[in-house]
């Protein structure tokens, strides 16, 4: 279902989003929550896509294709590291990269790669190409198991570097890209809301489920205020003059978080355990949503928030 319905998304440009920073910031994001709210894995795999794209298009590579479905591959890890050999004529990767949303279902992606100079490049990557292979899975959870995410190795894999060495963590497009996935876990959140809003809208609620919607209704509505704000400042300052884009998009991932917290847990509590038991649309929605707010680094992001909240603005 997941795959079909992100090909779908694709062939009928719902996933030619308006880029971050052009004006129509808050319209990207409520796209990408509106997504994720119809399926949470499709979206997850869908502002993947768009993220692509709008790293292409700032460091000013080559735009998707008709056809061509992206992940960003950017997780590190201490025991398995890809490398980026450069020849000077071409550029090849070797190693195995961990975590790849998509490992079996995108046709390209973007992976980031150690150069010998111990810089992080990032580079594009056609994944129908000589040296790629999608390792077993070892995914033990209903939670976004259809995001297909396993390691991937490369075996001196051709690829073209995306920007200069570096250059695709330091871009003020980075900390954009952080809130759209923020704007994915909202939508999440929204479904998850649904089922507990309709046991309200049919009029046999108690006043404590009421009181329970009315907290996440709060809450929902505090995080979109907060990324069309973000949105509005992403806009007037696209290319981060002013220092302030890792702080505005901590504080909207944090937000949001709470959003998410605040549903899950809410609507658990007054719906109790049938929806998880015998609604399979809710119960995997939760499963979903609950693995994805994990990419969130919890009070690691907190204190870094904390840090920048404290600086002289």
């Amino acid at each position: 279902m997941t795959a079909g319905l992100v090909r779908s998304w694709l062939e009928s440009g719902r996933l030619d989003l308006p880029l971050p920073g052009r004006g129509d910031t808050a319209l990207r994001w409520e796209r990408l929550a509106e997504l994720t709210e119809i399926d949470v894995v499709a979206g997850r795999l869908a502002e993947a896509h768009a993220d692509a794209a709008a790293i292409l298009a700032e460091l000013g590579g080559r735009a998707p294709a008709p056809g061509q479905w992206w992940g960003v591959w950017a997780a590190e890890s201490g025991d398995e590291v890809v490398t980026a050999h450069d020849d000077g004529t071409r550029v090849l990767l070797d190693g195995t990269k961990v975590w790849c949303s998509g490992a079996g279902l995108c046709t390209h992606a973007l992976v980031t790669a150690r150069l010998s100079t111990g810089e992080r490049g990032l580079f594009a990557v056609d994944l129908a190409a000589d040296g790629v292979r999608p390792l077993p899975s070892g995914w033990h959870t209903t939670g976004m198991a259809e995001s297909d995410t396993r390691s991937v190795a490369f075996a001196m894999t051709p690829a073209v570097a995306v920007g200069a060495p570096g250059e695709y963590l330091t871009r003020p497009g980075f900390w954009h890209g952080a809130v759209g996935v923020a704007a994915c876990w909202l939508g999440g959140a929204r479904a998850v809301a649904a089922a507990l809003y309709a046991r309200v809208a049919a009029g046999n609620a108690d006043a404590h489920t009421a009181a329970h919607l009315g907290a996440v209704d709060a809450s929902l509505t505090a995080a979109h205020a907060t990324l069309a704000a973000v949105a509005a400042d992403i806009d007037a300052d696209p290319q981060n003059c002013g220092g302030r884009a890792e702080l505005r998009a901590r504080r909207a991932r944090a937000v949001v978080e709470t959003a998410v917290e605040e549903t899950l847990s809410r609507t658990a509590r007054a719906l109790g355990p049938l929806p998880l038991a015998m609604d399979s649309d809710h119960a995997r929605r939760v499963a979903d949503l609950s693995i994805y707010i994990r990419q969130s680094h919890a009070e690691r992001d907190l204190e870094r928030l904390g840090v920048l909240a404290a600086e002289p603005s």
